[in-house]
């Protein structure tokens, strides 16, 4: 004799609630919101089953990432058309992940003065609390959680070559803004050549496409990583040589010494170089290319100076 399929589980609301973790309240709330679906009528009793059960969970989890109600509404309506909410949960966990391989470490107050010269600052670390550096940890107020590990040996090597440490608080301050900017653009790159392909129509919105989508976050951390430390070592090369040759020279040759001054430029140059590189590198823009201008023309003057022999002058 074959078994029949498993009786569908019926929860009544309180159970329902209390298997979800939540209460009677939110269940019925979720339900004029037209996030939960309707419970089946048996008689005088509503019965919920698995299914609001496993919709309660993935609000719930929706929630905990920072989505609003709104938004989770809107979420579970493009994806609850049979298609299910498998796909987007999971891009939405590949974008939300680690986008490093580190790992937090814990670390006591004690080894946190030691790293630092010994003697407690507790301005320093209220400061590296409220960017992110260390993360205190709760009931243990002589603990930290460090979630990069490799910031924190950054700053304690600055700290040690004489750098203080308000000043690399104030450095990374400014750094982050950078940062997020390089971040944003890279973001609105890839968002426009690559996902509107998949989070724009809403056609393609299959497990099979958010599958695909996040395989490519997968893929980009690697890009990101790898595009940024090609371009800093670029730069950090450029302006390394540029100071060492400008310390140097003006140490040796105090006419070399380099001049500051004012100079004005057409507004509609400026509305083009910030049209080419945006308004935070116009400056940087215009002098690189003074630059390049400058060796060009030194580059033509040796070549005008030089004359070839007489017998490469003309074929006899």
């Amino acid at each position: 004799m074959t078994a029949g399929p498993p009786a569908e589980t019926a929860y009544r609301i309180e159970d329902l609630a209390h298997r979800s973790g939540t209460t009677v309240r939110t269940v019925r709330a979720y339900q004029d919101k037209g996030l939960l679906p309707r419970p089946e009528r048996r008689g005088r009793a509503n019965v919920y089953s698995d299914v609001h059960l496993t919709r309660l969970h993935q609000i719930a989890d929706l929630l905990a990432r920072g989505y609003t109600l709104a938004s989770i509404k809107e979420l579970l309506d493009a994806w609850d058309t049979g298609r299910g909410l498998a796909g987007v949960l999971g891009l939405v966990t590949e974008a939300e992940g680690p986008w490093t391989d580190e790992q937090p470490v814990r670390l006591s107050r004690a080894d946190l003065d030691a790293r630092f010269g010994g003697s407690p600052d507790d301005t320093a670390v209220a400061e590296a609390v409220a960017l992110g550096v260390l993360e205190p940890v709760a009931g243990e107020p002589d603990s930290f959680l460090v979630p990069s590990p490799q910031e924190l040996a950054v700053a304690a090597e600055l700290y040690a070559a004489g750098v203080p440490l308000t000043a690399v608080s104030d450095h990374l301050r400014e750094l982050r803004v950078q940062v997020e900017h390089i971040a944003a653009r890279f973001m609105e790159f890839t968002t426009e050549h690559v996902f509107a392909r998949y989070l724009d129509d809403p056609r393609h919105r299959t497990d099979a496409k958010a599958a695909e989508a996040a395989s490519l976050v997968r893929r980009l951390r690697p890009l990101a990583q790898q595009t940024v430390d090609a371009e800093l070592a670029r730069a950090m090369r450029l302006f390394a040589t540029r100071e060492v040759r400008r310390r140097l020279g003006a140490g040796e040759h105090p006419e070399n010494l380099e001049q500051t001054r004012s100079v004005s430029l057409p507004a509609d140059t400026i509305r083009a170089v910030q049209r080419l590189v945006g308004p935070e590198r116009v400056a940087e823009f215009i002098t690189l290319a003074a630059e390049r201008e400058s060796r060009a023309r030194h580059l033509d003057a040796l070549t005008a100076d030089h004359h070839p022999p007489d017998d490469l002058d003309e074929t006899p």
